[in-house]
Formats: structure tokens, C-alpha cells, sequence
């Protein structure tokens, strides 16, 4: 990649020579730390070799405990590199749909809203909450959030696919248990240098009145726009900006996402056909549960890993369940490569 970055002539493609830049400068960062531990491994052998043959126990005892944290450090720079897909360091645009269930179903939606805000903040991203349908009675129809931060989507395409409530519904006169589905969309951001041409003839765009909702800060001043892709009948619509401006600004990075997306996927299930590999899974396929009634537990049935503490999960304590994703599926790939 230097040696194509050293090149004079890849400025001949602008959008190709960002992208190279930018991930050549990635890629150099991820190399110098592992050097940097690597440097540091040999070191504290040979310091530790050392202070063994000259009997120097306080010193072993000190430079033990820096291996300790150095093992530490190799064991987050391995963790790091299961995000190590093309698109993984980009934000993510999320969105949640409710699914079967009726009222029980928006409000599960909007329950998974919360939990993903909770841990966006923890993490110390910003989200924006792009569009939002509200609910008939209660909760949401329909919620994209755009998450601002190093790796967003990395982590979050943990979470896409669809999502299964057990409780006692809240919303029936009598105690009465019920399942709820939500469905779970994670894209990654589309950075404006890529190459992704919109005709003005390629979308019907309109604009619409904001539809406000209690608790969400819904810009209900703004004019709302829709904006439909036909060839590939993708509509996203921005109803949360100031202005019409504004909202068909974000419609339009939302729309660049999708397709960028559905791209990616073109080629990574060509790539799957032609490796005879498995093709990921439909979004009809629940990934999660979070049970609530008659016992407490919440289940990744992707890797099986589970927990007890329900609430915690719902405040957005779910980085349990994302690092046992991400390390089950790199050593998935690891395995078909």
C-alpha cells in the first residue's frame, strides 16, 4: 500500500487515493503498537533473564507484574483486531423496527431505543436521532439513530437482526404473557468520498410535516422529507433537522448508506458463492432474548452467551454480548479462510 500510496499517478483517481491514504494510515497505526509490544516483550525477557541469573527477586517481582500488563495489552490489541473489517471504523447508522406483537411490540422497540442510547453513551458516542415514527398507543414504529464515534459500527453490527421480548405485558387488563419482536438494522456511515453517484432522475424526493413524540426531541418545527431510490426502492426519510435543508441532507446520507451496504453484501455473497461458504442468515432469524417472565435471563443464540442481570442489560450493558459475537465470528472467518 505505500508503495501504490508513493505513486504519482493514483491521484489520477481522487476518491481511490483518499480511501488508500486513509487506510494505510490506519493500518500504520495498528502495526506500530504491535511492534511496540513486541519491542517491549523482548525487553522485559531479557531484563528478566537478567535479574534471574543475578538473584535480584525485587526486581524479577517488579518486571513480572509488567508482564502481566503487557499480556494485558496484547490481549486488547488481539480483541482490536476482530474489528478489523473494511467498514468496521465508520459510524453506524441504526435503526429499529417493531415487529409482531402490536403495542407490546412499539414499546419493546422503544425499550431497545433506550438500552442502545444508554450504551452509546457509555462508549462516549454522540447520537442523533435521525427519524422516528411513533407508536399508536405507546413506543415507537420505527427509530434511525446515527452514532458518531471510533468503531460504531464495528461493535453494533453485533446487534442486527431481530430481537425477542418475553414479559408480562403491561398493556392487557389481565397478567398475560407475551412475546414482542424487534427488528435490528445496523449500516455503516458512507463517508462522502466514496463514489456513490444519486441522479436527481434516479429519486422522487417529498417533503412532509414532522410528526413530534413525548421524550424524543423530535424537531416538530422541521419540514420532513422522504426521498425514494427507484432502482433499488429503498425510502429513508429525516424529519429530527432544523430545516428542510438540513432533513434532506441526512435523507440523502441515509440513502448513501443503504446502497453502500447493499453493495457490500453483493459482494460478500458472491465472494461466499463462489468459496461455497455460508451465506449470512435473514433478518427473519431472531439472534437474541431477553426473557423477563417467568424467570430473568437474556440469550445470544448465536454464541450461546447469556446473563441474569436483565435490567443491567436494558441500561445498555451489552458489551458482553458484542465481544462474544465478535470474537465467535472472527474465528469463524479465520476458520473458512
Amino acid at each position: 500500500m505505500e508503495s501504490e500510496a508513493a505513486n504519482p499517478s493514483i491521484w489520477d483517481d481522487p476518491v481511490r487515493a483518499q480511501d488508500v491514504m486513509r487506510r494505510l494510515s490506519r493500518l500504520k497505526v495498528q502495526v506500530q503498537e504491535w511492534e511496540g509490544v513486541q519491542n517491549q516483550g523482548t525487553e522485559l525477557r531479557d531484563l528478566l533473564g537478567m535479574a534471574i541469573e543475578e538473584g535480584e527477586r525485587g526486581l524479577v517481582s517488579e518486571l513480572i507484574e509488567e508482564v502481566g500488563a503487557l499480556s494485558a495489552s496484547i490481549a486488547s490489541l488481539e480483541f482490536q483486531s476482530t474489528l478489523s473489517g473494511e467498514n468496521d471504523n465508520r459510524p453506524a447508522i441504526l435503526a429499529i423496527h417493531a415487529g409482531a406483537g402490536g403495542t407490546d411490540a412499539q414499546d419493546w422497540a422503544e425499550m431497545l431505543l433506550r438500552m442502545y442510547v444508554r450504551w452509546s453513551e457509555r462508549r462516549g458516542y454522540a447520537t442523533d436521532i435521525i427519524d422516528l415514527s411513533p407508536g399508536d398507543e405507546a413506543g415507537v414504529k420505527r427509530v434511525v439513530l446515527n452514532l458518531k464515534g471510533d468503531y460504531a459500527y464495528g461493535f453494533l453490527k453485533a446487534e442486527r437482526g431481530v430481537h425477542r421480548l418475553v414479559r408480562l405485558s403491561p398493556f392487557s387488563s389481565t397478567p398475560t404473557r407475551h412475546t414482542s419482536f424487534a427488528l435490528v438494522e445496523v449500516l455503516p456511515e458512507a463517508e462522502d468520498q466514496i463514489d456513490i453517484v444519486i441522479r436527481p432522475e434516479d429519486v422522487n424526493v417529498e417533503t412532509f410535516h414532522a410528526s413530534g413524540h413525548g421524550g424524543q426531541s423530535v424537531q416538530k418545527n422541521a419540514t420532513a422529507v422522504r426521498i425514494t431510490h427507484f432502482e433499488t426502492g429503498i425510502v429513508t426519510t429525516c424529519q429530527n433537522e432544523r430545516s428542510q435543508i438540513q432533513n434532506k441532507d441526512m435523507a440523502f446520507k441515509i440513502l448513501r448508506a443503504r446502497i453502500f451496504d447493499l453493495e457490500t453484501r453483493k459482494r460478500n455473497e458472491e465472494k461466499n458463492r463462489l468459496k461455497g461458504g455460508h451465506v449470512s442468515p435473514e433478518f427473519g432469524n431472531q439472534i437474541r432474548s431477553y426473557v423477563m417472565h417467568p424467570y430473568q435471563m437474556v440469550k445470544d443464540h448465536r454464541t450461546d452467551y447469556e446473563t441474569a442481570a436483565v435490567e443491567s442489560v436494558m441500561d445498555g450493558e451489552i458489551d458482553s454480548f458484542i465481544d462474544a459475537f465478535l470474537i465467535s465470528d472472527a474465528a469463524k472467518r479465520s476458520g473458512q479462510n
